[in-house]
C-alpha cells in the first residue's frame, strides 16, 4: 500500500500544475458520471429482475445487446479520432466547426442506415419479428447516442457537461421506471423510457454545444466527410472487432440458450462492467486529450507518464478485484435478494478478464495517442477472428459459462500482444 501511494505521488509530480488541474477536474466530473450511470442501473436491476421476471429481463438485455451493434455503427471511430482532432484544434473555431459538422453529418447518415437494417431484421427474421416492438423501442437509445456529442465535450475537455446530462438522464430513467413498471405486462416501458431519456439528453447536448460552446453547423463538403471517415476507419474496425467478442457474448447467450439464462448472465456482465469501468474509464477519458498534447511535445515523457499510470492501475486492481471475487456471492445476494449460482459463477470468471483489461487499458490508449491505429486495429481484428468462434463454441459446450471463459482467453491474448507491441514501440 505504501509503495502504491509513492507511485501515485511520483506520477502526480510528473504532470505540470495546469495539466493536473484539468485532468483532475475532468476525472472528478467523469467519476461522478460513472458512479451515477453505473450505480443507478445496478440499483434498479434488482427491481426490474423481480418485477418483470428473468425471461422478460433477458429479452430486454438481448434487445439492448442487439441495439449496441447500431451504436457501434453510428459511433464509427469518431469517439477516438474526432476527440483527438478536436483536442488539437480546440482554439481554432473555424476548424472545430468544420470537424463538428462533418462528424455529426456522418453520424446521422449512419443512424438512417441503422434504422433500415433494423427494420429489415425485424421483418425478415422470425426471432426478431416475434418481439419486434422491443427492438424498435430500443432503437431510440441509438438515436439519442447519435445526437449526444460526447466526443466533442471530451475533445474540448468540457467533461462536466457529459456528467451533468448523464446524471440527469440516469435519475430520470430510474424515477420513470419506478413509477411506470409494476409487473411483467409493463416490460415494454423499459426500452421506451430508456429511449425517450436518451433522445432528451442527446438533444440537450446539441443545445449546449451550439448555445454555450458556440459551435455552428455548416453542411460539409465531400472532402471533409471523406477525411473524417478515413481518420476513423481503423478505429471503427477495431471497435467492431472488440464488440465482436464483448457485446456478442450476451447476444450469443441469447441465441444459443433462452431468455431466462440470458437474464442471469447479463446481470454478471453488468456487475463486471461496473468493476471494469468505474473509475478506470473516467480517468482514461479524462487523460486521453491531455496525454495526446503531451505526446505532441515529448514522446518520451508521454510514454513514461503512461507507464506510471498503468502500474498504479494494476496495483489497485490487484487489491480490489480479489476482494470482490471472494465476496461475489454475498454481494449478488444482497443486491438481488436471492441465490443465483449462474450469476455468481459468471461474475467471478468475468472478474479475471477485468484484471487483464485494467492491466492493459493505458497501453491500448498509448497506441492510439502514438498514431498507431493500424496496430490497434490489427490486434483487435485478429483477436475477434479467433475469439468470435471461440465464444460460440464454448457457449454451445458450457452454456453461459462458456461466454465468461471465452472472455478470459480473449482478454489474456490481447494483453499479451499489446504488451509486446508497446514495448517494441518504445525500443524502436
Amino acid at each position: 500500500m505504501h509503495s502504491l501511494i509513492r507511485q501515485i505521488k511520483k506520477t502526480y509530480g510528473m504532470a505540470k500544475p495546469h495539466e493536473r488541474k484539468t485532468v483532475l477536474h475532468n476525472f472528478a466530473s467523469l467519476s461522478v458520471l460513472q458512479a451515477i450511470t453505473y450505480v443507478l442501473p445496478v440499483l434498479i436491476l434488482p427491481y426490474l429482475f423481480r418485477v418483470i421476471g428473468p425471461e422478460k429481463f433477458g429479452l430486454i438485455a438481448f434487445a439492448q445487446a442487439f441495439a449496441q451493434y447500431f451504436m457501434i455503427l453510428t459511433d464509427y471511430g469518431f469517439s477516438i479520432s474526432a476527440t483527438k482532432e478536436i483536442s488539437l484544434c480546440q482554439h481554432d473555431r473555424a476548424e472545430v466547426n468544420k470537424v463538428f459538422s462533418s462528424v455529426m453529418t456522418m453520424k446521422i447518415v449512419l443512424a438512417i442506415v441503422s434504422l433500415v437494417l433494423l427494420s429489415c431484421a425485424v421483418y425478415f427474421i422470425p426471432k426478431f419479428r416475434n418481439d419486434w416492438m422491443v427492438y424498435m423501442l430500443s432503437f431510440g437509445a441509438v438515436l439519442g447516442n447519435t445526437l449526444f456529442p460526447v466526443w466533442f465535450f471530451q475533445g474540448t475537455e468540457k467533461m462536466k457537461y457529459i456528467a451533468d446530462l448523464n446524471i440527469a438522464g440516469g435519475i430520470l430513467t430510474v424515477l420513470c421506471i419506478l413509477f411506470s413498471v409494476h409487473g411483467p405486462e409493463d416490460y415494454l416501458m423499459v426500452p421506451l423510457i430508456t429511449s425517450c431519456v436518451g433522445l432528451i439528453t442527446g438533444i440537450w447536448g446539441q443545445y449546449i454545444a451550439f448555445k454555450k460552446l458556440g459551435v455552428s453547423f455548416r453542411f460539409p463538403g465531400y472532402t471533409n466527410l471523406r477525411r473524417q471517415v478515413t481518420a476513423g476507419w481503423d478505429i471503427f474496425i477495431s471497435i467492431v472487432a472488440i464488440n465482436a467478442y464483448t457485446t456478442t457474448r450476451i447476444f450469443a447467450v441469447g441465441l444459443l440458450t433462452n431468455n431466462a439464462t440470458t437474464g442471469f448472465y447479463s446481470i454478471a456482465e453488468k456487475l463486471a462492467g461496473l468493476c471494469q469501468t468505474f473509475p478506470l474509464a473516467s480517468f482514461s477519458q479524462a487523460l486521453f486529450p491531455r496525454l495526446s498534447k503531451i505526446f505532441q511535445k515529448s514522446k518520451t515523457r508521454a510514454y513514461e507518464f503512461m507507464q506510471r499510470i498503468q502500474l498504479i492501475t494494476i496495483n489497485i486492481s490487484l487489491i480490489c478485484l480479489p476482494l470482490i471475487f471472494v465476496f461475489a456471492h454475498p454481494i449478488i445476494k444482497a443486491i438481488f435478494g436471492g441465490d443465483y449460482p449462474e450469476t455468481v459463477l459468471s461474475f467471478r470468471l468475468l472478474l479475471v478478464s477485468v484484471l487483464f483489461i485494467s492491466s492493459n487499458a493505458f497501453r491500448v490508449q498509448f497506441l492510439l495517442i502514438a498514431g498507431k491505429t493500424h496496430l490497434y486495429s490489427r490486434i483487435h481484428v485478429v483477436m475477434a477472428m479467433i475469439g468470435l468462434p471461440v465464444i460460440f463454441l464454448l457457449i454451445d459446450a458450457f452454456s453461459y459459462m462458456g461466454a465468461a471463459i471465452a472472455t478470459i482467453v480473449i482478454e489474456a491474448g490481447i494483453f499479451t500482444v499489446t504488451y509486446a507491441t508497446v514495448r517494441r514501440l518504445k525500443l524502436s
